[in-house]
């Protein structure tokens, strides 16, 4: 308070003028000019109703539920109409209901022989198409009524679609782009497989479009990021922007930095359209003078140095280190196919963007240029990708109107999975009662394998003799087969017998099963390293807790680990496949052994053989 007061004294003594001195005998003329009067500092530009606008947001941590299709899924829409559309890499089609607090899945098509491409939704959510490049097939759905209404064989390889009409349109136009040159072609969605017209304004494949609804044009981006806009009747530069050349703009910022666009996303008001680029760059222009608005930098170096800087959006180390792997695997494939690239779309308000990110999906404030929350970043295996917003209302029951319940939707990188936020932590309550909701049957393949582990006999428990006394584990092989299959196989071939506690570090936890003694030695049963298998029912949230060690994802060989103490930041990144029942006490005894600096006990602490139980053991 002291320093607010002295403060406001100080500012109120600089604005008053100077009052001469008595003494001063100087005169004007050899005091010479006065500075002129400093200007006021900028105004620090605030976004009004920022928590109204975040309050129509997801704002859970964690993802409430996840759905499944049979392969990856691609894309993702929500529609004006409350339905959500789902497409994946088998060429399945899937629609949902949005009902209070969940969705509702309606109908499942085969739409195409190969995976879904490219899928649009009209501006009043009453349609919806989709295009494929296996099948050269374009097919318009009915949204309200759920129902296939044209299946359009084309005569050549389609790559990205897009609906051209404005909301009730006599004639609904789609716009598709053609994977081998830079044609755009225009069918009518209730016509035959001849084309409307075909447009010519790109040399090159295009990569991304949208409709501009308020000029009535189109934006298209093409594979060396020369982007136009035009009218779908004259072909020219839409009348209503302020611009008369493309040389007046920033519209060749993508050629000159010699990216592309994965896709391109207008804010509701029409003011603004966002693309993420190739070069890991977030661009934002303005539509009506083609100027650069924004550019948000999340390359590898960009992420590299904020994690060096820490704060809040500093990750732990190993944890980084695994993203960035999948980030540098995502670069290496994206020449191959990005049908399944992030995108960056805008809130109902226009002045927040979403985009999945290395550290989960941002919010990001366009206004005051700050990140205003990060959703899924506990989510360590998954990568975010494409995503679509929900943020209308539910209709009304009992004449009164249900609470704002906005949905993030989200598909991640690999995965045959979407993923959706909301404003509810997902439900903990019982084992077994997960968020990863199974809603396809397993697939041939995952069948029999699943068939061929329960027919082994996999052990249920553990005794491990130690020099120091017995620790007995209980083990899970339903949630996590291979992985005790692994440490019992290991045990009954007496794998172990001999090995070392390496590493032992008081209040954490007691590492050991590396034959090498140091670290760095062991490997599977397998002969190489074998995929993490998280569970939901399965966390570190307790001292006792058996896992296992690794180097990064789906790296795991034949080192494990005993904590001591609660670990939940380990969570989805090592598996845990067993809990101590029995010998705690030799736990504690070894945790607190004198060590060197690298954590290794002076004395060697050794397992002398592991015996293998059939069944669960007690705790008495």
């Amino acid at each position: 308070v002291k320093m607010g007061i002295e403060s406001k004294e100080i500012a109120e003594k600089q604005q008053q003028p100077p009052v001469p001195s008595v003494d001063d005998d100087s005169s004007d003329e050899e005091a010479g000019p006065m500075p002129p009067p400093s200007h006021p500092n900028k105004k620090r530009k605030v976004l009004e109703f920022q928590q109204v606008f975040l309050d129509h947001l997801p704002s859970a941590q964690l993802y409430e539920r996840s759905y499944m299709h049979q392969n990856q899924v691609l894309h993702v829409k929500f529609t004006k109409t409350n339905f959500l559309i789902t497409g994946s890499a088998e060429g399945h089609i899937k629609f949902w209901k949005k009902k209070s607090k969940e969705i509702e899945f309606v109908k499942r098509f085969f739409a195409h022989l190969g995976p879904v491409t490219s899928m649009a939704v009209s501006l009043d959510g009453v349609w919806m198409c989709s295009v494929s490049s296996k099948d050269k097939v374009l097919n318009v759905f009915d949204v309200i009524n759920f129902d296939m209404v044209n299946r359009i064989q084309l005569d050549f390889t389609p790559s990205r679609v897009e609906w051209i009409s404005r909301a009730g349109a006599n004639k609904m136009l789609i716009a598709i782009a053609c994977a081998d040159s830079g044609d755009i072609k225009v069918f009518d969605s209730k016509g035959s497989n001849k084309e409307l017209k075909v447009v010519s304004l790109h040399k090159h494949p295009v990569c991304a479009m949208c409709f501009h609804p308020q000029l009535e044009a189109v934006i298209s981006t093409d594979k060396k990021g020369i982007i136009e806009m035009w009218d779908p009747d004259t072909l020219q530069i839409p009348s209503g922007v302020k611009f008369r050349f493309k040389s007046d703009t920033d519209l060749y910022e993508l050629a000159k930095t010699r990216s592309f666009a994965y896709s391109l996303d207008l804010s509701p008001d029409g003011d603004l359209v966002a693309a993420m680029c190739s070069d890991k760059q977030v661009r934002i222009w303005r539509c009506l003078t083609g100027k650069l608005f924004k550019k948000i930098d999340e390359s590898l170096s960009a992420l590299s140095s904020s994690q060096a800087e820490g704060g809040n959006m500093a990750l732990d180390a190993l944890d980084f280190g695994r993203r960035m792997a999948v980030e540098k695997e995502m670069e290496s494939n994206k020449s191959n196919d990005d049908s399944c690239m992030p995108n960056a779309i805008f809130d109902q308000s226009g002045k927040l963007l979403l985009y999945g990110s290395l550290i989960g999906i941002k919010v990001v404030n366009l206004v005051e240029n700050k990140v205003m929350r990060v959703l899924g970043k506990p989510e360590s295996s998954e990568r975010f990708l494409s995503l679509s917003l929900y943020q209308g209302r539910q209709e009304k029951v009992f004449q009164e109107e249900l609470e704002i319940d906005p949905i993030l939707c989200a598909t991640s990188y690999g995965k045959s999975r979407f993923y959706l936020f909301s404003k509810r932590e997902p439900a903990t309550s019982g084992e077994g009662s997960g968020r990863d909701i199974l809603n396809e049957k397993p697939q041939l393949e995952f069948a029999v394998n699943a068939a061929q582990a329960a027919s082994k006999k996999l052990g249920r428990g553990a005794v491990i003799h130690t020099t120091m006394g017995d620790i007995t584990i209980k083990l899970f092989p339903e949630e996590c087969p291979k992985t005790v299959e692994n440490f019992c196989t290991h045990a009954k071939n007496g794998y172990y017998n001999g090995v070392i506690f390496h590493r032992v570090i008081k209040s954490f936890m007691l590492q050991t099963g590396d034959p090498l003694g140091d670290g760095t030695g062991g490997t599977s049963i397998w002969g190489t390293e074998f995929e993490d298998e998280f569970h939901r029912s399965l966390r570190h949230d307790r001292p006792f807790t058996v896992s296992m060690a690794n180097a990064g994802p789906n790296t795991n060989g034949s080192q494990f680990f005993i904590t001591s103490v609660p670990t939940p930041w380990l969570d989805n990144k090592h598996t845990v496949f067993g809990r101590c029942v029995k010998g705690m006490d030799v736990v504690q005894a070894i945790e607190n052994v004198r060590t060197n600096k690298e954590d290794k006990p002076w004395e060697d602490i050794s397992i002398v053989s592991i015996r293998v139980l059939d069944q669960t053991p007690s705790a008495k």
